[in-house]
This record gives C-alpha cells, structure tokens and sequence, in this order.
C-alpha cells in the first residue's frame, strides 16, 4: 500500500491531520495507496512557507526563471513514459492517452520560456518635458491552484508554468483521487533549479480549499472542475479580494451539416466522444446532424463504430480504445443518466451499461452508449455526464442547430463539420462558445493561445495559458519619472502640468 504525502520545501513530508483518502486502480477497483489530507493549519503553514521562499524567486530575473522552464522541458521528456504509467495507473486513461495528458501540459512549460519577452513592459520618453512613463508586470505573490482529476498532469502545467515563470510561488492542491503524478512534476522542478518552497503540492478536500480562499496571503485562485464548484470558489475568492480564474462543465455540441463528410464526421464522434471514456471537458457529447437524410445516415455510420470499441486496462497497450472511469460512484451516475435517457423517451442505439471485462469484474468500466432522437428537455442532454455516452439531437436546420449549441447553460467548446465556407464562418462568428472547431472535433487550443469556455463554463475574464495566463498572474505598475535638473520650480495644481 502506496503512501503519498505533500510536497513541502523541497520534500515529501507526511501530513499531520490523521486524515487520508483511498486512492484506487480503477481498472481492478482495488485501493492501491492512501493519500495525505491536510488540515487548515497544515495549508497555512504551507502558505506561510511559499510566501517567504516567493520574495527572492520574485526577485530573480525573468531569463533565470525561463532557464528553470528550460530545464523542465527535458525532464519531463525524459520521463514521460514513467508519469504516464502512474497515470494510468491512478486515473484508468490509457497509456497513449496518457503520454498525451503530460504532453499538452508540457506544451505551456515551452511557452512558459518565453517569459522574459511576455512580461516585457511599454516605455515612452518625452511624456511632458523631461519626463518618462513605463509599465512593468510584477508577480503577485502566492497563488493557488486547484486541478481536477482528468487531467493530473496538464492541468497543473498549464498553472505552474505561467504562475512560476512570472515569479509567484504556487500552492497545488491537486484532485486526491490521482495524486501521485502532482508530486512527481514538483519534484522534477525541484531538479530543474526551482527553489525549495516555491511550489508546495498540498493534498486535501474541501477543508483545504476553504483555508486557501480563506487566505490573506494568497492572491490568486485557478480552478477547473464542476460547475457548481467553479461558481462558488469564484464567489468566495471574490469575497475576500483575490482574482479568480475558474472553469466549469461543459455540454459540447458538434453540428453535422448534409454536405459533410460523413464517415470523416463519424470517426470524428467517436474519437470525441469516448476518448478517454468521455472524462473530457472538451469531449463531444451532443451530435447535431441537420436534416433527417443526414441524420439517418450518421446513426448508420456510428452504430457499427460504437460497437467496436475496445474496453480494457491501461496495461492492454495499443488494444484499447478508452479504459474505466475514475470511481465506482463515477460509474454508478453514468449508469443512472443512461437509464433516465431511456425512461425520458430517447432511443438506446447501444447500450453500454452492465459492460463486463473478464479477470476485471471489479474495474469502474462502463460500455459505449448512443443515443438517438434525444430532446432538449432531457436530463441527458441538460446534464454533463462525463462519461463515454453521445447523445444525438436532430435538427431540421442549421439555424435549429445553431440554436441549440448557443441556447444551452455551457459554453466550453463546439464544432461544425461542413464542406461549405461561408456555413464554417457564420457558425464562428456567431455562437457564443469560447472554442470552436471547423472539421476539428476536439478545439483545444495550441499553448501560446488561450483556453477557456463562456457562459457557465468559465468564470471571470482571463483565460488558461497563452498571454492571458501571464496578464492573469502579474499586477502592471506604471511609473512616471521627472529628474530635476532643467525643471521650472514651482508648484502644480492639476493634470496639465506635465503638457
């Protein structure tokens, strides 16, 4: 039985609060370590830590701190194929899936190199008479994040690189359920030259999140997770003066026009659909095809794929196509939306409920589901299910279809697949989603854009990593400066003085 503790000042150091979580292979249902939850006098002592390490990293010149990026780049090359075994093995993703996961987080630490040019501020001389004026983009001190479990290693990238390559120092409180690749990414930044107590991994639940909100230290708090949650630990950051960067659910729309290509659309579906068991933010859930010919025609293009699909263990290789959810009370909710879908009226194309893997009985596997002639007052078209289940909604028009995707509560990401430009432009220009994919299923931006959903998907006014995440951990100070040789005495009353 595995032990995993925080990482504080540099080490692994065994919590104090008596209070642990099981951490469970999901492939076998089996708990296979036990994870540190902290107490809030743990959090602030942690706090309390990073704020006196942050003082000399904020000090420390962008180049020196992009040179630490650098560093981490190789590391995490080097051992990728390590991360994601653990991974895999914490999360059910499989293992290509999750050399992905750490893949796209290392993405952001290369962006994250460019530091000194993203924190460069503005200059003018000759203002007014002998007078300067600069800006000049300065850390905020402590920051917080807190990741969800999908995403155990991208995630956290996508915060400590920005957050750190700006010179704040970062408390991690990552999802307990995959905790242990949290603690390997802190300690490959220790290797990388990242000062002891600059980033500190504090393991908890809810009581450790309210002693981060509750901070006067921390400055900043990003988040991903559920909507619910998003919204309150944006209000509550609000409350007591901090920025918030918070991102919710989601419920992604791909149209399907009847000049597409169908077998490219279907693939398309499938991919985005149940790729990791559809524990994805960006995951296609909805499936809009216009008109009946096309609609019929994709559910004829689907089944057979859906019914093809290989459940299995992360340690099958190349053989699977998605492997379990994270827990059993992940597994038993899927089951229950499926169920609502039938009892609401919807049509169960396939059914993945009482899927059974042999020599894995006790795995939090769950089947494919498709469903057809689903409507918008549906559970399972209201709900996020996060889970491998793709609901289709047919629609007479585009405009029908539009309305769809721009009506509903979510607003992450959405597609369109179409042979027809001027459909593509319209589509993007109008809907009010953050991400959207022409003929690409999954939109998730390159690392130097910008990540974030609209409506509630997301939460306050700056997004993850690209410039943005920069702007969001830094305050701009502005300077103006007068030397007085040359300048007339006297005394001035009001803003024309420097004209």
């Amino acid at each position: 039985m595995r032990a995993i503790h925080h990482w504080l000042d540099g080490k692994e150091t065994a919590g104090t609060s008596g209070r642990t979580a099981d951490v469970y292979n999901p492939a076998t249902g089996e708990v296979q370590g036990k994870v540190d939850l902290s107490s809030k006098a743990e959090m602030d002592a942690a706090i309390a830590a990073a704020a006196k390490a942050q003082v000399a990293w904020g000090a420390t010149n962008p180049q020196r701190r992009a040179r630490v990026m650098m560093k981490m780049v190789d590391l995490l090359n080097r051992d990728m194929d390590k991360m994601a075994e653990v991974l895999s093995s914490e999360h059910g993703k499989t293992f290509p899936d999750a050399k992905g996961d750490i893949q796209r987080g290392l993405e952001v630490i290369e962006y994250a190199i460019g530091a000194p040019q993203l924190l460069k501020g503005e200059f003018i001389d000759g203002a007014g008479p002998g007078i300067d004026m600069y800006s000049m983009r300065q850390p905020l001190g402590v920051v917080a994040a807190i990741t969800p479990f999908n995403f155990p290693a991208m995630i956290p990238l996508w915060k400590l690189g920005p957050a750190l390559a700006s010179g704040n120092a970062v408390i991690l409180k990552p999802s307990e359920r995959d905790p242990s690749v949290p603690n390997m990414i802190a300690a490959l930044f220790k290797e990388a030259g990242l000062p002891d107590g600059v980033l500190q991994v504090v393991h908890g639940d809810k009581e450790a999140v309210d002693a981060i909100l509750d901070s006067e230290v921390i400055q900043a708090v990003g988040f991903v997770g559920s909507t619910p949650i998003a919204q309150y630990i944006y209000e509550r950051a609000a409350a007591t003066g901090k920025r918030a960067q918070c991102f919710g659910g989601a419920k992604n729309h791909m149209i399907i026009m009847p000049d597409a290509d169908l077998d490219q659309a279907a693939d398309a579906l499938v991919g985005a659909g149940y790729g990791a068991a559809g524990e994805r933010c960006m995951a296609i859930s909805v499936a809009v095809p216009v008109g009946k010919e096309t609609a019929d025609k994709l559910i004829e293009k689907l089944v057979p794929r859906v019914e093809k699909l290989k459940v299995g263990p992360y340690t099958a290789g190349d053989d699977v196509d998605y492997g379990p959810v994270v827990t059993a009370a992940a597994k038993k909710n899927i089951e229950r939306l499926v169920q609502s879908g039938v009892d609401q009226g919807a049509d169960l194309v396939v059914d993945g409920r009482n899927f059974s893997l042999q020599g894995y009985e006790n795995g939090f596997f769950v089947g494919p589901s498709l469903f057809d002639n689903v409507t918008p007052d549906m559970e399972i078209y209201k709900t996020e299910i996060f889970g491998p289940v793709l609901s289709t909604v047919r629609a007479e028009s585009y405009e029908e279809a539009l309305k769809l995707a721009m009506d509903h509560e979510y607003g992450n990401g959405t597609a369109i697949f179409t042979r027809d430009g001027d459909t593509a432009r319209d589509f993007a220009s109008r809907c009010n989603i953050g991400m959207v994919g022409i003929n690409v299923p999954i939109p998730v931006p390159l690392a130097y854009f910008t990540f974030g959903g609209w409506k509630k998907s997301g939460f306050g006014d700056l997004n993850q990593h690209g410039p943005d995440a920069f702007r969001f951990y830094t305050r701009t100070k502005t300077v103006t400066s007068r030397w007085p040789s040359g300048i007339k005495e006297g005394a001035a009353f009001n803003f024309k003085a420097m004209d």
